[in-house]
């Protein structure tokens, strides 16, 4: 093996404190193996499944808010990282995936293991590098080093994302062991400017926010700090403004948040999306899982819509896009909410507008506290005693499909503290929800608790293929035998195809895979075992976990229709 630029790149990585790597077996990838593998700097796990590889990956660069590098060899390999590169991507997530590949010249002349792997992710990363092959000039193995470099600085970059390079590789691909040697380089590091606004912008933005009666705040995807939750806090008492956010924008410690909108916004009570119509909307984060808040919102448009994020391009979610504030939420609530008390808007109509949020809040509140279908146990049950039973200090990830949705409809109590949510909300597909909540258990000291659908889980089931124990791993399987959430989609719901062709109904348990895997496994079927179960699942045993409640799709539907009932009953 002749390539002295590849034991460059990990020295360029370890420079700019890049510290863990994921690797999938290859045998075109070796220069690649071997120079990070023989770095002392770095920690390198092995995943034989490069889809999950990927998404665990994604789900340690989440916690860890910083690049993980991700390996791979040559031909479909590199095709298989592609669904968490598109997830990473959407939910701005650093990853640095380097693909081996096959020389130019054996392209598509039927060479193993060889397909078009040069910018293979198209647009779902944020740049790609095609690595020259041959690099015995100096010159070469500079541009190799600055492009490395390059690639960190591009994924840092706000807003942060995925990079690609690919490494065309000639045999011989395995050095004699004395070939490897430590290499002196210097990385090109970039500093970043603090993005603020200066005074004239700022009293430009408080003149205009204190011409507008009806002002709303709406929190996205992410998670949010206790300092920018003290601005909200203070904004929402002392101008009234109500702060609205799904269970994975959370803010569901706010007090006095609107964590419910997916609840009420979607009853039938007449007028209430007219009446909630904001004059100015206030938006950070990334995606909004509520759907009747985006109907109403994209109905009911604002006079103006501003959104708060530190660069310039930003999604028009509620086609009424008026201004991008290019700042830190942190600063920008900092100076809203710290403004003197001299509003000129109309503050009884700003009140009046709180409360009717509020009075809706509060009343989804009541009816959650209370219900119970008195008859049949399901899913909307269990979740509701897990999300109360959740300890302090946990990361809650919620897999697609019903699971994000029922935790969404129920939420989490303000007294929960320092519970964050994820939930891979960039493209909302099941294909990694298991693998990137095993990334970040082994990013993480803290509880992390999945509660997943039976099809996610059985899909993904792959992620804990590996060698390495996750004992701070819980894992709640929602297993109803199929893709229940199209009985209670109006569409498939009315088809003669539904159970064959949307359900797909499966037969499967997890107690087969929990022993396979070593894990304690917990199976509960009844109303009764409920309560103990959960205790036994949430106790810290050193030992990865599986509850698997089991339940009937078409009960499932009918309680959760009999909680919709029973809210639209409520004055």
């Amino acid at each position: 093996m002749n390539y002295p630029h590849i034991f460059s790149i990990p020295a360029i990585c370890s420079q700019l404190r890049i510290k863990n790597v994921i690797i999938c077996p290859g045998s075109r990838s070796a220069p690649l193996t071997i120079a990070f593998t023989r770095h002392k700097e770095f920690d390198c796990k092995v995943i034989p499944d490069e889809r999950s590889a990927a998404f665990i990956a994604m789900g340690m660069a989440q916690q860890l808010n910083e690049p993980v590098i991700l390996i791979c060899t040559s031909g479909s390999a590199s095709l298989n990282f592609l669904p968490a590169i598109a997830e990473a991507f959407y939910q701005q997530i650093p990853l640095i995936i380097l693909t081996a590949d096959r020389p130019a010249e054996w392209i598509d002349q039927l060479d193993g293991q060889t397909i078009r792997q040069e910018k293979v992710y198209g647009n779902h990363v944020k740049a790609s590098f095609n690595i020259q092959t041959d690099q015995e000039h100096p010159d070469a193995q500079w541009h190799s080093q600055r492009m490395m470099a390059e690639a960190i600085a591009i994924s840092t970059d706000t807003p942060q994302g995925p990079v690609h390079l690919n490494f065309p590789f000639r045999e011989p691909l395995y050095p004699d062991h004395h070939d490897f040697k430590e290499v002196s380089v210097k990385a090109i590091t970039s500093i970043r400017p603090t993005l603020k606004l200066g005074e004239d912008q700022y009293d430009s933005l408080i003149k205009q926010w204190n011409s507008f009666n009806r002002k709303l705040i709406v929190c996205g995807q992410g998670v949010v700090n206790s300092q920018e939750l003290e601005y909200l806090h203070q904004l929402s008492g002392k101008f009234k403004i109500p702060v609205v956010g799904d269970i994975i924008s959370n803010i569901h410690e706010l007090e006095h948040g609107i964590t419910h909108p997916d609840v009420f916004l979607g009853s039938n009570k007449s007028g209430l999306h007219e009446s909630l119509q904001p004059d100015l909307l206030i938006t950070f984060g990334k995606s909004v899982l509520s759907k009747h808040l985006k109907i109403m919102l994209r109905k009911y448009k604002p006079k103006q819509h501003w959104h708060v994020q530190n660069h310039s391009v930003a999604a028009d979610t509620y086609q009424s896009l008026t201004h991008v504030v290019q700042v830190s939420q942190e600063d920008f609530l900092k100076r809203i909410s710290e403004q003197e008390d001299t509003q000129t808007f109309d503050t009884q109509k700003q009140e009046n507008y709180y409360h009717i949020w509020q009075i809706e809040e509060r009343k989804t509140r009541r009816v959650l506290s209370s219900f119970l279908h008195a008859e049949k146990f399901g899913e909307f049950e269990a979740v509701k005693k897990v999300l109360e039973a959740l300890p302090e200090n946990s990361n809650l990830h919620l897999a697609n499909s019903m699971s994000v949705r029922y935790a969404n409809f129920i939420g989490l109590h303000p007294n929960k503290k320092n519970i964050k949510v994820f939930s891979n909300r960039g493209t909302s597909g099941i294909d990694g929800c298991n693998s990137t909540a095993v990334g970040a258990a082994l990013s993480s000291s803290v509880n992390n608790i999945l509660i997943t659908g039976d099809m996610a889980f059985f899909y993904d089931r792959n992620a804990f293929w590996h060698n390495y124990k996750v004992p701070n791993l819980k894992i709640l399987v929602l297993n109803n035998h199929g893709g229940s959430i199209f009985k209670m989609i109006k569409g498939p719901n009315q088809q003669p195809e539904l159970e064959k062709y949307f359900v797909t109904e499966q037969k499967l348990k997890a107690e087969h895979l929990a022993k396979e895997y070593g894990f304690d496994y917990l199976f509960c079927d009844k109303r009764s075992k409920l309560n103990n179960y959960i205790k036994q699942f949430m106790e810290g045993d050193d030992v990865t976990k599986i509850l698997e409640i089991e339940t009937n799709a078409d009960e499932n539907q009918i309680i959760l229709e009999q909680f919709k009932a029973d809210f639209n009953k409520q004055k």
